[in-house]
């Protein structure tokens, strides 16, 4: 038996066994893993969906104490131990930014707490479109997220459909990218629509489209878009034939509406039998929801990765919680994510 010590914490234990046969080794952190409890817990933004995904887990969801001060300075506890459990926080990270910082102080209360291992669910994790610098002496806010939760005390990130799958790397702790098109692919074969294609909204988001398109063997097109300034298009133009098709937009998030909008409008006129969207994440703000109203969108198909701010008849909500609590699942018992992706599904027969 080897035991290697530090800062009065057992890194590893191993057992060796050896026979003329075999050779059987079992590291220490392989048994504490299995021995760590698993507790959920929420901030105040997504415990409408934590709730579900505890649920699908098959715990309760654990309690949090989150208070403000009189000047809105947060202050949060946990109201249960989780000394040497493995914790998982779920919050989404959209405006206003105290989600971020309550996500934050929880990773830092646990850790505190002794928790064994400390997981942040992030299902739409904020400022991923700040991934880079596309002008002179602007940050890179996708990158200090990712520092600010490491810096915290994260073990791990579980995130969905992030704006580009690169901001992975900005990481130097484990990331689980889940993918939304898990549940929207059972949602639209389930429509039954015979001519489909589908359609980027940008030159962006190509890669997303072709995939999405590939379970379907379906064509992609694409709209070639020109901005002046954010949230505002000045000119698009359709790459691709979608007469008599019944086309589907694809994208990660959607935010006024505006480019969903305008690309349905072009698609339309370009004699499309119908036009529907799938986005990841309804941030929808400004005027998004009067927008989508009177779009010739015939449906929004977006999760709950985000709740609503308002109900819309054009937005059917579909929950990824059953997703992210097998997900937790796999990370508990050393699993395999990759066989929660709607490609090795197929190909597992699960």
């Amino acid at each position: 038996m080897q035991i290697y010590v530090k800062n009065q914490k057992i890194f590893k234990v191993k057992y060796v066994f050896l026979s003329k046969k075999s050779t059987f080794a079992l590291s220490f952190r392989d048994i504490t893993n299995n021995m760590a409890e698993v507790k959920i817990f929420s901030g105040t933004s997504s415990n409408y969906l934590a709730s579900r995904v505890a649920d699908y887990y098959g715990k309760d969801l654990g309690g949090v104490s989150i208070n403000r001060f009189a000047d809105s300075e947060i202050s949060v506890s946990f109201d249960e131990s989780v000394r040497g459990c493995d914790v998982f926080i779920v919050q989404s990270t959209f405006p206003p930014s105290d989600n971020i910082m309550e996500l934050l102080m929880l990773i830092d209360a646990a850790r505190r707490a002794s928790a064994h291992y400390v997981c942040a669910v992030i299902p739409y994790f904020g400022y991923a479109r700040q991934d880079r610098k596309d002008k002179p002496r602007v940050g890179i806010a996708a990158k200090l997220i990712a520092n600010m939760l490491t810096a915290a005390g994260a073990d791990r990130v579980m995130t969905m459909d992030l704006h580009a799958g690169q901001i992975q790397g900005f990481f130097d702790i484990p990331v689980d990218h889940l993918e939304g098109i898990s549940v929207f692919v059972p949602y639209l074969k389930a429509q039954n629509l015979q001519n489909i294609k589908f359609a980027s909204p940008d030159v962006g988001g190509v890669s997303r489209c072709r995939k999405f398109a590939s379970y379907f063997d379906a064509d992609i097109v694409i709209c070639d878009k020109h901005r002046k300034k954010a949230n505002e298009i000045a000119s698009m133009q359709l790459i691709g034939d979608v007469e008599g098709a019944d086309v589907i937009l694809v994208d990660d998030l959607i935010d006024t509406g505006g480019t969903i909008c305008k690309a349905a409008e072009l698609i339309l006129a370009k004699g499309a039998k119908s036009v529907r969207a799938f986005c990841t994440h309804p941030v929808l703000s400004g005027k998004a929801n009067e927008n989508i109203s009177n779009s010739v969108l015939t449906e929004l198909v977006v999760t709950d990765s985000i709740p609503l701010r308002q109900i819309n008849e054009k937005i059917k909500v579909l929950s990824v919680a059953e997703l992210f609590g097998k997900a937790i699942g796999r990370i508990r018992d050393n699993g395999s994510i990759s066989t929660l992706f709607i490609n090795n599904q197929q190909i597992l027969g699960l």
